[in-house]
């Protein structure tokens, strides 16, 4: 048997493309790996310390839907509250709602430094407990309880991570803060949260974790402050603040939670009566 004798140029064509090939095969490949996935926030991961390379944000501070109304929180029985700076700042007389139309005087002091103020009382509530040492996680919720809209209302949030406050103007400063993603409401509550700030960050075991200071609507966020900073305003009066367990709060039972703690007057309105 006879094959068929190829063409010249077809052997010639045959002999190239393989030294072509390998002469390619041994070029040396120096290329980088493709880059790996973008690192997605994971829920759970530890929240680190405040740092000055943090994401700066200038907020718009939750509106008052009155003059100088907004929210504050016991944390001593012999009269000591807490709410935002804002509320009360510049205030000649503030005071703490008992009743429809009746109210306690309360004196008022500012932290210099941070957007808190400490209000004082002659006699007061039963205290929140404080969290204020407890380590934050990504992801983990948060129940803000208070007066939205000069109304009673709650708002829940998982937390996102710090932030720097930057704040121009009178009392112009930086301050390390924590913003949370908004994850639910009070029915019926639409629009803005003022009036809610000064309102107690409560944790899932009801301890409070910061003081809700402002919002983004926008955004969806709610921002509170830091309890590094929170903690160091109470200490810096000099008060002893008792630590003891809290209440378990969820997604479920915020609300009820809400208003026992109004009801019993640990969770207050305050006003600014004259400006």
């Amino acid at each position: 048997m006879h094959f068929p004798r190829l063409p010249d140029w077809l052997i010639y064509a045959a002999i190239v493309a393989a030294l072509l090939i390998a002469a390619i095969g041994r070029q040396e490949r120096a290329d980088a790996p493709p880059p790996p996935p973008p690192t997605a926030e994971v829920d759970g991961t530890a929240l680190g310390p405040a740092s000055p390379f943090d994401p700066a944000v200038v907020v718009e501070v939750a509106g008052k839907t009155q003059p100088g109304a907004g929210t504050a929180f016991s944390v001593a029985a012999s009269g000591v509250w807490v709410t935002a700076r804002h509320v009360v700042d510049g205030c000649r007389q503030a005071a703490i709602v008992v009743s429809p139309g009746q109210g306690v005087v309360a004196r008022v002091s500012i932290d210099p430094d941070g957007e808190t103020a400490v209000l004082t009382t002659d006699g007061g509530a039963p205290p929140l407990p404080l969290g204020l040492a407890a380590g934050l996680r990504r992801g983990e919720r948060a129940f803000h309880l208070g007066f939205p809209q000069g109304r009673p209302g709650e708002a829940s949030s998982r937390l996102i991570g710090r932030e720097n406050l930057v704040v121009h103007g009178r009392g112009a400063r930086t301050e390390p803060v924590l913003v949370w993603a908004e994850t639910g409401r009070t029915d019926g509550l639409s629009g803005t949260l003022g009036g809610l700030s000064g309102a107690p960050a409560l944790d899932d075991q009801g301890r409070v974790v910061g003081v809700t200071i402002a919002e983004a609507p926008r955004r969806g966020r709610i921002y509170t402050t830091a309890p590094e900073t929170t903690a160091r305003t109470l200490a810096a009066g000099g008060r002893r603040l008792s630590a003891f367990p809290g209440a378990a709060i969820s997604a479920d039972n915020y609300g009820r939670v809400a208003d026992d703690l109004r009801r019993t007057l640990r969770v207050a309105q305050v006003v600014c009566l004259t400006g």
